[in-house]
């Protein structure tokens, strides 16, 4: 899209957001327009405007964020941001400040409560520290109070540094013009409520104060918020980075990015494939699980499509490409993350939607009290002081700590317990979730191809079915060969070596083991030497693929001797998280690109009713929007790159900490250990989270709202605003560290430790 024709849909980078209510203002701008129809996502920091105008150009856009005090841009291309490097710490000026803050404020804070450090000119060490405080530390809060100000709007940037520069002031003039500047003077613990004209009180420990408390509130916000870019690079770092072109017959090697459609090129076993294509020369087997969610990999031959980023299981192949850069099925994935992501629901923290009314009802209380007892005419000094302990009271420094101290507290508990929670802004949707979404591949499953069971012909003994064919397949880098050699090797031990080892394209491997010529692959292999499965292993080939599973034909010597079975393995605890799950009054949907009948069997071995099979990425995302549609609250827990788009799509994301960085960073949740019993226990931890961070708000607000009467009336005097400010702040940290008792139901933590793994078992079956 040009940068002046805005028709249809477009997406703008906002900068300059410091809350929920800023995203609100730059939403009504956009909307006002003429044919316009804008969301603004504060988490992600991003506009998704729709224009039905030709009228409406970006620049207006642009302009209109601009005006009403923000910053707005098109966004870089993904692939523009990869090759600019590490990003930029964009933390790193907001902790200089926050650590500055501290080291200043906390002997500031000491001298003013602490009778015995105040030596004589206390006061005059308290204003030097406090300066650099109040104005290099509260640059953010006083360069966002004067934006929301010639906009006509007030924020709790405004509470705050309105606050801190009526105390910082008042301390200046007390210092300055009153007595609190005398040698001598002393802040005691009177706590009687008198009414004075402040002289001789000094504020500068609440204005260093609330600016450090804030600031650090700000800062662990910050850290916590999820950002939309780091999934799309990641989704782009999967990709190939350069390839093997076919040029005049001979290979070059070139990056990736100048590649055409058209071009002819290399994939050696084990590589990823570097785009997507059509096979020209040669057959492998395809592990394509992170993109369609089969867990078994693809044989694939000339003719047959492939996309970029799989990788190259087995044997040399020559692809044509067809799609390269955004066209690629990688690409258009990125695409889905970003589109989702953009289009989550809001999330307005509580703090804003209660300031949007608290903050012009302080600043009109404190105006009034100035006026009241300016008319009243008690002194414009007694005024002035009432009016400001209005403001101070009213300061936000107990709210500044509810969500992060909570956050915090419920976010190392989880981190123990292997559930990363990523922001504020996840917890809101986990108490109204009723619908669960499972991906099963490496979710419900291992992920893994793991040996079964040996189905052996009438005097053969199983054990050397796995000997000769384990030793055959641990010749073979395919992953269904690897997991027949692996289990042979934990039954029998050692393996014998292989002579005259050959891979038959498409149909299995052969190879001489301790003298027998050995075969192993399809039953087509072994009837082409005339090795012909008899009834029994025949059925039970049949059998075994029924249920899901994949099978192979064993045959030496000129005899079909066996039927070796393998299959993902459903892991041990997924059953019990089933089950937690329904306790917690979720229902439980399998959702997989495997077949339908792979998924039925391990949804019956979990427990689940509803299975949603053979579904391609996009799919996913549509299978979640329609469960959305339809009045649920969508959880979704997931570990691949086809998950990332729906785990972005769900009202909660959980991903697997066993899987991909692109599924972490499109999620909410990451469960570290990747036991799915832990998506049941993050639930719980979250909903508790959030009930604590409710409950922090509740009072904070409460000692703001029962002090603010006696503030007007003139009765506090300093050390009782100061004191109910700390405790306010005591009792919301104190609220927050109950989250530090919080059990799981199962996990693996020295409270519950997990079950010690049962050895691997592989059933043996002679008909």
């Amino acid at each position: 899209m040009s940068t002046g024709d805005a028709t249809g849909s477009i997406e703008l980078a906002i900068g300059g957001m410091t809350c929920a209510s800023c995203a609100a203002r730059i939403e009504r701008k956009l909307n006002k327009l003429d044919g316009v129809t804008a969301t603004v996502n504060y988490a992600t920091e991003k506009a998704t405007v729709t224009v039905s105008s030709a009228d409406v150009t970006v620049e207006d856009l642009i302009g209109t964020v601009e005006k009403a005090g923000y910053t707005a841009a098109l966004p870089e291309p993904p692939a523009a941001e990869t090759e600019t490097g590490a990003a930029p710490d964009e933390l790193g000026p907001l902790r200089q400040r926050l650590i500055t803050s501290v080291v200043l404020s906390v002997p500031i804070i000491a001298m003013a409560m602490i009778p015995a450090l105040q030596f004589d000119n206390w006061q005059w060490l308290s204003l030097t520290l406090a300066a650099p405080v109040v104005t290099y530390g509260g640059w953010p809060f006083h360069r966002a109070a004067w934006v929301n100000l010639r906009h006509g709007a007030a924020t709790m940037d405004t509470l705050v540094s309105l606050g801190t520069l009526a105390a910082f002031g008042w301390s200046l003039w007390a210092l300055f013009f009153g007595e609190a500047g005398m040698p001598g003077m002393r802040h005691g613990f009177e706590f009687s409520m008198t009414r004075g004209d402040g002289s001789m009180n000094i504020y500068l420990e609440a204005a260093a104060g609330v600016t450090m408390f804030i600031l650090a509130g700000r800062y662990f916000e910050a850290r916590s918020k999820r950002r939309a870019g780091a999934a799309l690079r990641a989704l782009l770092e999967l990709g190939a980075k350069d390839v093997s072109v076919l040029r005049n017959g001979r290979e070059e090697r070139i990056p990736v990015e100048r590649l055409e459609v058209g071009d002819l090129f290399v994939v050696r076993p084990g590589e990823k494939i570097a785009t997507d294509g059509v096979i020209e020369e040669g057959s492998s087997a395809v592990d394509a699980s992170m993109l369609t969610g089969e867990s078994v990999p693809v044989e694939v031959g000339p003719g047959d499509t492939v996309a970029g980023a799989t990788v190259n299981a087995g044997g040399r192949l020559v692809v044509r490409a067809t799609r390269v850069g955004s066209d690629t099925q990688l690409a258009q994935m990125a695409r889905l993350v970003e589109e989702a992501q953009t289009g989550k629901a809001r999330v307005q923290r509580l703090a804003d939607r209660i300031s949007g009314v608290f903050v012009p009802v302080v600043i009109a209380l404190a105006v009034a009290t100035l006026g009241f007892w300016l008319g009243s005419g008690a002194g414009a000094t007694a005024a002035f002081t009432a009016a400001v302990a209005v403001l101070i009271i009213a300061c936000p420094c107990a709210l500044g700590l509810a969500t992060p101290t909570a956050l915090m507290v419920g976010t190392g508990r989880g981190a123990q317990l292997g559930i990363l929670i990523k922001g504020p802004e996840v917890l809101e949707s986990t108490r109204a979730v009723d619908t669960v979404v499972l991906d099963k591949t490496g979710t419900v499953t291992t992920g893994k191809m793991a040996l079964v069971e040996v189905i052996t012909a009438d005097g053969v003994a199983a054990d050397e079915v796995l000997r000769l064919a384990g030793a055959l397949e641990d010749a073979s880098e395919h992953p269904i060969a690897q997991a027949i050699a692996r289990g042979a090797r934990d039954r029998v031990g050692e393996l014998p070596a292989v002579e005259d080892f050959a891979n038959v394209e498409g149909l299995g491997v052969q190879g001489i083991v301790d003298g027998h010529g050995v075969l192993v692959g399809r039953p087509q292999l072994l009837a082409e030497w005339s090795q012909h499965l008899p009834p029994s292993l025949r059925e039970a080939l049949e059998a075994a693929q029924s249920t899901g599973r994949t099978a192979v034909a064993v045959g030496w010597d000129g005899q079909a001797r066996a039927v070796i079975t393998v299959a993902d393995q459903i892991k041990p605890t997924s059953a019990e998280a089933v089950a937690r799950f329904r306790e917690l009054g979720l229902h439980p949907v399998l959702l997989t690109g495997d077949n339908e009948t792979v998924a039925r069997t391990v949804a019956a071995e979990v427990g689940i009713d509803e299975v949603i099979a053979e579904v391609l990425p996009a799919d996913k995302v549509d299978v979640v929007k329609r469960l959305q549609a339809e009045g649920r609250t969508v959880a979704m827990v997931g570990d691949g790159v086809n998950d990332a788009a729906a785990l972005a799509q769900a009202d909660l994301g959980l991903a697997m900490g066993t899987g991909t960085d692109v599924a972490i960073e499109a999620s909410d949740l990451t469960l570290v250990r990747g036991d799915l019993r832990a998506a049941a226990d993050a639930i719980r931890l979250s909903r508790r989270t959030l009930t604590t961070i409710k409950g922090n708000l509740f009072w904070a607000f409460a000692y703001n709202v029962a002090a603010l009467p006696l503030a007007a009336a003139g009765l506090l005097n300093p050390m009782i605003a100061g004191g109910a400010m700390a405790f306010s702040s005591v009792f919301v940290v104190a609220n927050s560290l109950r989250l530090r008792r919080f059990k799981p139901l199962t996990a693996a933590s020295p409270e519950h430790p997990a079950p010690a793994k049962a050895p691997e078992k592989v059933a043996v079956t002679t008909p």
